[in-house]
């Protein structure tokens, strides 16, 4: 299969694809990047609609996605455009639609946009699996075709644009059946009714591939990317990672998604889905899009001929093991002291280690860092026993060589240092000092690891050229991913780390993260943010994950405050994962890999999961927490909250 999957590896280019009119508003082709985002009013109260999607539009949201779950709610969508265009709006408007046909084909007639899920348009999932001959699986798309059709007809009368919009978590029992649970099952979705537009000659489609999994998402994108340019077409891509939750984890995952793709010039519009209103989604989105209008005439980065892993499937890159960094440890991380003039234990704090000096002892929380940069500081305490400490190396010779105490050598130095530790030693490294011969020079040792640095402005592209030298080279040195950021808001802080760190650790890159900040954020904020890139790309878990929908108008309880409910009970579960879902239509599917999942099944009623089965139907709202941690107590994933 070929790996190609965007214009290039090295140089910021933006995949070009086709233009689609969403009424008088281009997409894809040489327009900028779009921002929208989805109401979470009920649709069939117009007022309330009309004003959020106002507040939506004030923010900058450029297309409004409004849920259309019936006929009902498809016909007041007339009115709904009615009422913005009396109030000096006329952005464009989308039907979200999913297992009601008769509400997409009435809304395709109003509006400018439809979006369907190519999992549920046609069928209603029943988690089996069947095992369809080649005849039986042609039957299977002459239904789907008969019930699709209509829709593709009205839609090319009208001239209304589609979204053929797949996600991970409701792909059909068919797609499931004949591709499994895969990117190449959701790619398949999506160009099943693809072929039956391009039968009718209608082309005014953009395609997304959503998932609440990031490592599935970015998956999925870059191959149905590479199946475009393989089978010569080019649709507009809507990004997305679904249900990403709340908060500064909402954040973070979006950008290690959105971003990874964004970094290859993917993406031609983009939704950030966040457990909060609508319109604060838009700055998020803008602030993950507007860091490439300044990208071009970054400096070169030696091109990249041939890929030395899969991007379609994850694999850690094998590195040998030096104490507790490379091959199967989790991923460490960095925190960095180095310009506090004096160091006392209370700085260790915003890095997860905490001292009583009255009892004289170290707590640790789950975000406590591995190994704490001093440059030319120096301690005069105890330190953890879980902790390591990184010293400039000429500071760190005057040391007497301290227990957990390692020197940080840049480039060459350390091959004509004087002294060196027998146990560790890190040796800071640019695309400049990386040359063959240095890397062959490391190959001949056992006691160092890489800091990988880099000041280009397309700089996760020249870290991952990088890492691909070392690995052209079979040298099995642990790198560490180093990342330095400059006045930033909180917020551009997140999400950049965030898109840098997690778009390499999607592909398997690095063995520990440092990142340094200046006039950014807080130490504490930095830490978490590290930490929740580590966790949103699944290479180290270190807090309970919220897989919780955005809300919009099929949600049957208050998502935000449910979710803030749950988190407050829960959030001391390492590991576990909570699906939160509004309304079925985001109910076991949309949460595939969740542990435990809390659905909106009606007003007032809840059905709790474990795993993709029900085990509690029905129960009211106001009993429902307390039933979701009596289950998670009686399948023994329960632990008492330390106080």
């Amino acid at each position: 299969m070929s790996t190609l999957y965007c214009n290039s590896l090295t140089e910021y280019s933006r995949f070009l694809t086709r233009e689609v009119m969403v009424g008088d508003i281009g997409f894809g082709g040489t327009n900028p990047i779009r921002l929208q985002s989805m109401t979470t009013t009920d649709t069939m109260d117009t007022i309330k609609t009309v004003e959020q999607s106002i507040r939506m539009i004030d923010a900058g949201c450029e297309l409004v996605r409004i849920t259309a779950p019936s006929l009902n709610e498809a016909k007041n969508l007339e009115l709904i455009k009615a009422e913005l265009k009396k109030r000096g709006y006329t952005t464009p408007l989308v039907a979200d639609i999913h297992f009601t046909p008769n509400a997409a084909e009435h809304a395709a007639r109003i509006i400018e946009k439809v979006r369907i899920n190519p999992g549920n348009y046609a069928d209603k999932k029943k988690f089996e699996h069947i095992d369809y001959t080649n005849d039986a699986y042609e039957t299977e798309l002459e239904r789907i075709q008969k019930r699709f059709l209509p829709l593709v007809k009205i839609c090319k009368e009208y001239g209304t644009a589609m979204r053929i919009g797949t996600n991970h978590g409701s792909l059909s029992d068919r797609i499931l059946s004949r591709y499994g649970d895969t990117p190449l099952g959701m790619v398949e979705s999506a160009f099943e009714f693809l072929r039956i537009c391009e039968e009718q000659n209608y082309h005014n489609i953009i395609l997304s591939m959503k998932a609440s999994n990031t490592h599935v998402m970015v998956q999925a994108y870059r191959l149905l990317v590479q199946k475009m340019v393989e089978t010569g077409r080019n649709y507009p891509l809507h990004l997305g990672v679904t249900e990403a939750g709340e908060g500064e984890d909402g954040r973070i995952k979006s950008a290690v998604g959105i971003g990874a793709l964004l970094e290859d010039g993917l993406g031609d519009t983009v939704r950030v889905s966040l457990t909060e209103e609508p319109e604060l989604e838009i700055p998020v989105a803008r602030d993950l899009v507007e860091r490439y209008s300044k990208r071009k005439g970054h400096a070169k980065i030696k091109p990249v001929t041939k890929l030395t892993y899969d991007p379609f499937d994850y694999n850690r890159m094998h590195t040998r093991e030096v104490i507790n960094l490379g091959n199967h440890n989790v991923t460490r991380v960095i925190a960095d002291l180095s310009e506090k003039e004096a160091i006392s234990p209370a700085n260790f704090f915003a890095f997860g280690y905490n001292y009583s000096a009255q009892l004289d002892k170290w707590n640790l929380s789950d975000l406590a860092v591995d190994y704490i940069y001093l440059g030319d500081n120096t301690v005069d305490f105890h330190i953890p026993g879980t902790l390591g400490l990184i010293y400039n190396s000429e500071a760190w010779k005057t040391l007497g060589n301290p227990i957990r105490s390692y020197p940080l050598f840049c480039g060459n130095e350390f091959f004509n240092s004087d002294k060196t530790s027998k146990e560790l030693n890190f040796v800071v490294a640019d695309v400049n000092v990386l040359t063959d011969v240095f890397i062959e020079k490391l190959k001949a040792t056992t006691n160092v690891v890489l800091i990988l640095d880099t000041f280009n402005e397309h700089a996760m592209p020249e870290l991952r050229r990088m890492f691909i030298d070392l690995q052209e080279k079979k040298c099995e040195i642990p790198a560490i991913i180093k990342r330095n950021y400059k006045d930033l808001s909180e917020e551009q802080f997140q999400l950049y780390s965030a898109t840098d760190v997690g778009a390499l650790l999607l592909d398997g890159m690095g063995d520990g993260v440092w990142v340094k900040q200046k006039n950014c954020v807080s130490p504490v904020v930095c830490n978490s943010t590290v930490f929740g890139s580590l966790q949103a790309a699944r290479t180290r878990i270190s807090k309970t994950e919220y897989i919780s929908c955005p809300s919009c108008g099929r949600t049957l309880f208050d998502l935000q405050e449910t979710t803030a409910k749950i988190r407050t009970r829960t959030d001391h579960l390492k590991g576990i994962k909570i699906g939160i879902m509004g309304c079925i239509v985001n109910g076991p599917g949309e949460m595939a890999d969740a542990d435990y999942g809390y659905v909106g099944v009606g007003v007032g009623k809840i059905s709790l999961y474990k795993g993709k089965e029900v085990v509690k139907k029905n129960v009211p709202t106001e009993e429902a927490v307390d039933e979701l941690i009596s289950l998670i107590k009686e399948h023994g994933d329960w632990v008492e909250k330390v106080s």
